[in-house]
């Protein structure tokens, strides 16, 4: 039950489709590039557009002043702790988990199993790890919308699955994903676990029936200390959850539900004041951050909207009606404050002043809250002896002789209480913070532009720190003490120490010279993949920040402050009589800040970012990865980028490491760095030697001061999001490939959503032209044999949609047109696009080690100019292939067959036909995943299919 009742970057590669065509791994090598999008901001081919911006640095408007406070006050009123999992980025019941933690003051975490990094990106051609960055990114800026907490386990995307047996195959078993989810259960420990999924076929793709399966059993093992006891070693306790809900128990996005599918209805169409909008079109607001996914387009009209869910299992005495239904999920569970004393049981009685205090809290909580609905400041006194007195309830149960599985979880909810307490009086005072970097020198006239901000800083590299804070209320306040964290051995000279009196409306600062350490940790991900295109773990490299999004900013300001000289301010504290404070220092409270780095982007508006650390050098190689024909063997060129992050002059020795046997020309090169965020690239010539099919790495080594730098960051980030630094090692894996290429062959491409096929192609031989998409009216194509549609041309390319009776006038002249896979179903079947009638499908082959038929092996594609055999199909990665066709004319000649494990055999994914003097291709196989990760019988056939007409 209830009581009464949060440069080089934003991809100019994707803003338009010239430089879009140059997204490529290429510029995801190069040197601190931030590899993502614009698109959302402009007129995009896809038709998605970001939600209304409000800037990630920000916080909403939602969870600032009235609306803030009001927030905050439900949050202080309950205890009520939900924990929500699913499987991927945008799986999420947003509405649901909006309203509990939004419209109900719920405590609310969302556990995604992975980072969406196998999936596909509608809005351009990263993949793998740099995408599931992307996907974390955006998901905590849905997060922010729904007012939930993220956590993540070590698992990966590895691409579309069919069944669990799979999924846990590819995560090495049932329990590395299950001991993730036990362990947010017993770090978080919520009353009610809420998964999105059922664990049966209903749920359908594997990784969404795997998550509804470990969660229904993570319920029961979170409590067993039995299971995974390394994690009891850790000192983390067993916790058992009290219920446990799946959804999807009646139709997607339906608002009628047969009675007995369900135990839990709830409107999550109900219209927030707050909000401006029901539950369900605030947390829409949140979801369409996430464009990588397609959301940006997506919306929900107001009115009715239901979310249904069905009890599963539970430890409690059942609570439903008559008609089988409960009213919430937390019926039965006591989420008032004084209801933490109850929970107790008989050990309550170790306690005896806990109840009694609880209560007292509860009191003035209620006071504030109608107090407040006078004006905020009128609810700063309750506020004040909530937070002092919740502050002493936390230390009294810190030293009470309650066993640990009783003390821990009290005290930890206490400490809790007593930030959203805190939080709530700088709500209710109109106190704000703010910490920034500026240069060495001090405070700017005028921010400096993003290239010569420290947002990113080295050891050796000197900064000043300042701490600004505003008084909005109207109480004197006294600055007690100013704290930083993650700056030690950093501070070189700090401000005066004494107490300062800020009158009502003014402001206090205070600065802090500094200078990086050699110790100083970069700011990368805590886990990584050795084989993003293979690997379906991750590793985790600092286990203290496992489960989070991002090893969380070390860097914060810390404020302690107090009310001074107002005869008419009064507050208590629990146990305690009514003070009026005077002339001296009254009650309490802090506000803490990230640090933040601002700057003026190229538009002269400023922008924000967390200060980051990373080494002194960047290195990264051009392009990261690298095809070799066998019979080819000349001299390769590889490029290596590095940039200084020092503001002075810095020297190393830089070399390549290769394969034994190979030759490099020069053997090293000398470096120079003389300006901050300067980037150079050096050239070495390659000379391969007794090339064979196979793989070999050539990693780049620079070094500088006695210290060796291999490895290379870029920042990803887009306007809409925040920002992090993804590190990949400074090696360019090459691929030993026997592939023929047949002479004077000129193929024309048309980038639809990304891809890199075309710098593979190069690197095999081919003579590659890129035709941007609106050009395509204008470009002569008659200078080309072979045109090839990237994926997704016809849904992301509107130019290529519209010229398409261009494209089947090149074929019918002789021409050869290529048409990679398309994802709108329904765009391309009503837009008869292909020359003879045919129906795509949602198809897909997602076992990559599938075998493959040749339906035709007598057809010149599977000769020439390289000879197709079995091997050919093995090594694949990911997936065979997606979205063939269903059903087409006798005109088209299927030429492979593949299926899934107990599944029907699918022809629909290489189709080819004659059309006048031409030939036309349509291929849902995923050569886009193929060819930049060097498989070589897909490169072949790849090579292959673009001579067919020939």
């Amino acid at each position: 039950m209830r009581p009464a009742r949060q440069g080089t970057h934003l991809l100019k590669d994707m803003i338009d489709s010239k430089t879009l065509q140059k997204a490529t791994r290429r510029g995801w090598a190069r040197c601190g590039v931030v590899i993502l999008f614009s698109l959302l901001f402009t007129s995009g081919t896809n038709g998605q557009k970001a939600a209304e911006s409000v800037r990630p640095w920000d916080p909403l408007p939602q969870d600032t002043g009235a609306a803030g406070l009001r927030l905050m006050l439900k949050r202080l009123s309950t205890t009520a702790r939900l924990l929500h999992t699913t499987a991927h980025p945008d799986d999420e019941d947003g509405g649901m988990i909006t309203l509990e933690s939004r419209g109900r003051g719920d405590t609310v975490e969302l556990l995604t199993l992975n980072r969406g990094e196998g999936g596909q990106n509608k809005v351009g051609s990263n993949l793998f790890d740099v995408l599931g960055v992307l996907r974390t990114l955006e998901l905590t800026a849905s997060d922010r919308y729904y007012g939930v907490e993220q956590r993540f386990t070590r698992v990966a995307d590895f691409g579309f699955s069919k069944n669990p047996e799979e999924t846990f195959q590819k995560w090495n078993g049932h329990d590395v994903v299950l001991a993730d989810m036990v362990r947010v259960i017993r770090t978080f420990r919520p009353d009610v676990l809420v998964s999105r999924f059922q664990g049966t076929d209903r749920d359908g793709h594997g990784n969404h029936q795997a998550s509804g399966i470990v969660s229904r059993e993570a319920f029961r093992a979170a409590a067993d200390a039995k299971r995974f006891p390394e994690q009891i070693a850790e000192g983390l306790l067993p916790w058992q959850a009290k219920k446990f809900y799946f959804d999807n128990v009646c139709p997607f996005r339906s608002n009628e539900c047969p009675p007995e599918n369900y135990t839990v209805k709830l409107s999550t169409g109900d219209k927030d004041p707050d909000l401006g909008m029901t539950y369900i079109q605030f947390a829409m607001e949140g979801l369409r951050h996430q464009l990588s996914q397609g959301a940006g387009g997506w919306s929900v009209d107001a009115g009715p909207h239901y979310a249904f869910y069905r009890l599963v299992d539970s430890v409690l005495p059942s609570t439903a009606g008559k008609d089988g239904h409960e009213q919430d999920f937390f019926d039965g569970i006591d989420t008032s404050l004084p209801g933490l004393a109850g929970r107790l049981g008989a050990d309550e009685g170790k306690v005896p002043w806990l109840r009694g205090g609880l209560e007292s809290v509860a009191k003035e909580i209620k006071s504030a809250t109608e107090a407040a609905e006078k004006g905020p400041q009128k609810a700063v006194g309750p506020l004040f002896s909530a937070a002092a007195s919740l502050r002493l309830l936390a230390d009294q149960g810190e030293k009470s002789s309650l066993g640990d599985a009783e003390r821990i979880p009290l005290v930890a909810v206490l400490r809790e209480k007593h930030e959203q307490a805190e939080r709530a009086v700088n709500l209710a005072m109109g106190i704000s913070a703010e910490t920034v970097v500026m240069p060495a020198q001090g405070y700017l006239k005028q921010l400096p532009s993003e290239e010569r901000a420290l947002t990113v800083v080295s050891p050796g590299q000197d900064l000043t720190v300042i701490v600004k804070l505003h008084n909005g209320s109207k109480y004197p306040i006294l600055i007690e003490d100013v704290k930083l964290d993650g700056f030690e051995g950093w501070i070189t000279e700090p401000p005066g120490n004494e107490m300062e009196r800020i009158e009502p409306g003014h402001d206090f600062g205070a600065n802090y010279r500094m200078h990086v350490p050699a110790t100083a940790r970069p700011t990368r991900p805590y886990w990584h993949r050795d084989e993003p295109e293979r690997d379906g773990i991750n590793t985790v490299d600092q286990p203290e920040f496992a489960t989070l999004p991002f090893p969380p900013s070390k860097f914060r300001a810390y404020v302690q402050y107090s009310i001074t000289g107002r005869r008419d301010f009064s507050y208590s504290v629990w146990g305690g009589k009514e003070m009026l404070i005077k002339s001296t220092a009254g009650p309490g409270a802090a506000i803490s800040t990230a640090v933040v780095v601002p700057f003026l982007d190229e538009k002269g508006v400023e922008q924000k970012r967390p200060l980051a650390v990373a080494p002194r050098f960047s290195v990264m190689l051009d392009p990261g990865e690298q095809v070799i024909p066998v019979e080819d063997g000349a001299e390769r060129t590889v490029s290596v980028a590095v940039k200084g992050n020092l503001s002075r002059v810095m020297r190393g020795l830089l070399h390549l490491d290769v394969p034994t046997g190979w030759r490099v020309e020069p053997e090293s090169l000398h470096v120079e760095s003389s300006r901050r965020g300067e980037s150079r690239d050096f050239q070495f010539k390659v000379f391969p030697a007794n090339l064979r099919e196979g793989r070999a790495n050539i990693r780049a080594v620079l070094e500088a001061d006695g210290t060796k730098y291999s490895e290379g960051y870029s920042l990803v980030t887009r306007e809409d999001l925040a920002s992090f630094y993804y590190y990949q090692p400074a090696v360019q894996r090459v691929s030993v490939v026997d592939v023929k290429v047949p002479k004077g062959l000129k193929v024309g491409y048309i980038m639809g959503a990304g891809d890199d096929i075309p710098t593979v192609l190069r690197q095999v031989g081919l003579d590659v032209a890129l035709i941007p998409a609106e050009k395509l009216a204008s470009e002569d194509l008659g200078k080309y044999q072979t045109i090839v549609l990237g994926i997704r041309a016809y849904d992301t390319q509107k130019e290529a949609a519209a010229n398409n009776k261009k494209l089947l006038d090149f074929v019918s002249a002789g021409g050869m047109l290529v048409v990679q896979y398309e994802a709108d179903v329904g765009n391309f079947n009503g837009g008869s696009f292909a020359p003879y009638p045919v129906t795509l499908g949602r198809g897909r082959v997602s076992v990559e080690e599938a075998a493959v038929e040749m339906l035709a092996p007598q057809e010149r594609v599977f000769h020439f100019p390289n000879e197709i055999t079995q091997r050919d199909f093995d090594g694949w990665v990911q997936e065979r292939g997606l979205y063939f066709m269903e059903k087409w004319d006798d005109e088209y000649m299927a030429l492979l067959a593949s299926h899934d494990p107990g599944e029907p055999s699918l022809k629909g994914g290489l189709l080819m036909a004659k059309y006048g003097k031409g030939t036309y291709i349509y291929t849902g196989y995923a050569f886009f995943r193929q060819l930049p990760a060097g498989v070589p019988g897909a490169v072949r056939l790849y090579v292959n299919l673009l001579a067919a007409g020939r």
